[in-house]
């Protein structure tokens, strides 16, 4: 086992190249993560963006929803994502609560994800109400993503998930949500489960790259939690399908583990006693 991280020789992933891409129409790529060895795996692909996602609280540490994840924690697995890869930005996702209850208190977490969690820039699940806290966030030098659309931090208002967006006083809701957030400072948004007509209004609406999840294809980025794409997930939602299945492939290694410690058929590998080591030992 070894914790070195090695590092890709590619050029630096940067907000500057997402927002030049955005203005190219190219796609980037991202997805969620959540420790440092992934991470490097993830930059070695190619990925553009990796979000530390409050997802964490469900798949990393057993959660019935992400409501339950602790601030530090979400500093620290930031920081281990940004140490597996340096050249790709890590955007750290603020937990519940850990923003909503006063701005002084919004802004100091903020920061710890930039100081403490190595993060490129901080994700907060808004509207429009929350301009005047990322007003403050840019005058501080804090890089945001507005998280607009459907909002899984606010589960125990709407009675569970579910899309937005789908009347026309929703969809306008979301847009100008899109617009004040940007004229705020947001140097990103994020949409999710909001319907295609939706995302093209933001689109033309607004200047920043926009990242979707459920949220068609004309995003800017698209993002999945990784477990759902790979198919480590019990359930993955309608725009999450499996590339893989490797939830059965890790139990059936972890089963051909068990046989192997029972049949005493661990390895071939031995350390050696020094010569004549093993005769003293025994005298």
């Amino acid at each position: 086992m070894t914790s070195t991280i090695e590092h890709n020789e590619q050029k630096p992933i940067t907000l500057r190249t997402l927002a030049r891409m955005a203005r190219l129409e190219e796609p980037f790529a991202c997805l969620t993560c959540y420790d440092a060895t992934t991470a490097r795996w993830l930059e070695r692909a190619g990925l553009h963006v990796l979000l530390v996602g409050d997802t964490a609280a469900e798949v990393v540490l057993g959660y019935d929803s992400t409501l339950h994840m602790p601030l530090d924690v979400s500093i620290a697995l930031t920081a281990g994502v940004k140490r597996g890869a340096l050249n790709t930005v890590v955007m750290g996702d603020m937990p519940f609560m850990s923003y909503q209850a006063d701005e002084a208190s919004a802004i100091r977490n903020a920061g710890r994800y930039l100081t403490e969690g190595l993060a490129d820039i901080v994700k907060l699940e808004v509207d429009r109400s929350f301009a005047d806290l990322v007003a403050k966030m840019a005058r501080a030098g804090i890089p945001v993503c507005g998280h607009i659309g459907a909002k899984p931090q606010q589960v125990g208002l709407t009675g569970g998930y579910a899309a937005a967006g789908r009347t026309a006083a929703a969809a306008r809701a979301i847009v100008d949500d899109a617009m004040a957030l940007e004229d705020a400072g947001c140097v990103m948004l994020l949409a999710e489960a909001i319907p295609e007509e939706v995302t093209a209004r933001i689109i033309e609406s607004t200047n920043v790259p926009v990242i979707g999840i459920g949220a068609g294809p004309a995003c800017h980025g698209q993002i999945l939690v990784l477990q759902d794409l790979l198919g480590l997930t019990e359930w993955q939602p309608g725009f999450a399908t499996p590339v893989a299945h490797l939830g059965t492939t890790i139990q059936s290694l972890a089963e051909q583990w068990v046989s192997r410690v029972a049949n005493r058929n661990v390895t071939d590998h031995r350390y050696r006693m020094k010569d004549g080591e093993a005769d003293k030992l025994e005298a």
